[in-house]
């Protein structure tokens, strides 16, 4: 899917579905641009928020995902139930 300069722009200043999660240098550096097939939050009690907040990303601009990283976030996903 190529984005126009609009729609990119769009996207970079949605402050309702940001991804802009405050870490610190170098778990900054750890996960770069991978998706959660590549990279999972160390905080393993922080996986439900992410990959929800992931998803619904995906959701609200239409973006599809890999099998690898619906795997992931199903793995992530099954965590909103632990206590």
């Amino acid at each position: 899917m190529t984005w126009d300069n609009a729609r990119r722009t769009q996207f970079a200043n949605d402050l309702d579905h940001s991804q802009l999660i405050a870490v610190s240098a170098a778990s900054n550096r750890s996960k770069g641009d991978q998706t959660p097939d590549l990279w999972k939050p160390p905080l393993r009690s922080y996986w439900c928020t992410y990959s929800r907040a992931w998803i619904d990303v995906k959701y609200v601009y239409h973006l599809n995902a890999t099998e690898a990283e619906k795997t992931a976030l199903g793995e992530m996903l099954d965590t909103c139930t632990e206590r």
